[in-house]
Formats: C-alpha cells, structure tokens, sequence
C-alpha cells in the first residue's frame, strides 16, 4: 500500500468543509439555546400574565349588596326616627302652649266683651306668624305684648282668622298680667281649623287695663 503524502494544495481544499462544519455545529448550538430561553421566557410570562388572587382585595358582589342592603335600611330607621322626634317636638309644643291660652283666654275675653272699637292698646301688641312645621300644621300666631307705660298694666288681645274673603272663620283671645314698665310677653294665638282654605290672622283689639 502506497501512501502518498500530502502536501499543501490538499490541506486548502479540505479547510472550507471543516469551517461549514463548525458554523453548522455553532448554529445547532445556538437554536437550541434559543429554544430553551424561548420556554424559560414564556413560562415566566405565562406565570406573570396570571396573578395571585392573594394580591387582589376589596368586598365580593354579595357583601356589597349585603352592605348597601344594611345602609339603606339604616337611612329609613334615621328618617322614621327623626320624622318621630318632629311630631312629638310639634305635640308637645301644642300642648304647653294650649295651657297657656286657656288660662288667659277667658280673663281677655271678659275684658274685651264691652271693649268698643279696637281699644287703647293696639300699638302695644305686634303678631309674628310661626313656622307650621313647629306647630304640628296649625296656624299659630305669637302675640307681642310690650307694656311701654310707666306702670305696671295687664292686656288682653283679640286676634281674628280670616278666610279669602274677609269674613272671620274664627277668633282667638290671648293676655298677659301684670307687665312691668318696658316689659314684655309673649302668648300664642292658635286656630284649630284645617289648614286648607288658608286663613289670615288679623290684630283685631288690643285692650290695656
């Protein structure tokens, strides 16, 4: 067997086979390296897309509507509970101010009864309509009486409701006794009709004695 050496020329021709050889091998090498960072990447991704539902927190759907059930029935209990305090404010306003009105009204009354005109006392009396949500609907009327003598006098006050057309629907009487020079009271004038038709309180006498 003949073995012939080899000499340069043959060594060029066969180094551009080995070199695509190993560009081949390298490239092999770097697909697959790819393809595993490709799965590492896309599973992290995957796992980030996707959130702990620890981290969220809040109230469920049926715990909100739990607690706006709970609100709104707490919101009628307040209404209901101030409604409640108003009508028993307005009843017991009624009441004290009933008492004060029947203990002067028959005392004014008789000293009205001869009383001619308007009496000697209309500029000592002024009214002031009262809010009907304090008097539980009626028509209350607060009568100013100011004594502005130099002595002690008492009042009696006739205070008229009118309807529309002028006529007197009713008549209330009102007083005070014994008021100090400059001293002031106070009494109320209530009508007990409804409050439709509306009426007019007027100042009809005003009498000192």
């Amino acid at each position: 067997m003949n073995t012939k050496p080899l000499n340069s020329k043959s060594l060029r021709r066969g180094r551009p086979a080995a070199l695509v050889l190993a560009v081949v091998a390298a490239s092999t090498v770097a697909l697959v390296s790819c393809g595993d960072d490709n799965d590492s990447s896309g599973s992290s991704n995957s796992q980030a897309a996707t959130p702990p539902t620890a981290s969220f927190s809040g109230m469920t759907p049926s715990a909100l509507k739990s607690a706006a059930s709970s609100a709104v029935e707490s919101a009628r209990a307040a209404a209901s509970a101030a409604a409640s305090s108003a009508s028993a404010a307005a009843s017991s306003f009624e009441a004290s101010v009933s008492a004060e009105v029947a203990r002067a009204s028959k005392d004014a009354q008789n000293e009205l009864k001869d009383v001619k005109g308007q009496g000697n006392a209309m500029s000592d009396v002024a009214m002031t309509g009262k809010p009907r949500a304090q008097t539980s609907g009626l028509l209350a009327v607060l009568v100013t009486i100011t004594n502005k003598t130099d002595k002690k006098a008492s009042y009696a006050v006739q205070v008229d409701f009118l309807d529309s057309a002028g006529k007197v629907v009713e008549t209330r009487y009102v007083g005070a006794e014994n008021l100090a020079p400059g001293a002031k009271a106070q009494p109320v004038a209530i009508s007990t009709k409804p409050p439709e038709p509306v009426l007019t309180p007027k100042l009809a006498k005003a009498q000192r004695y």
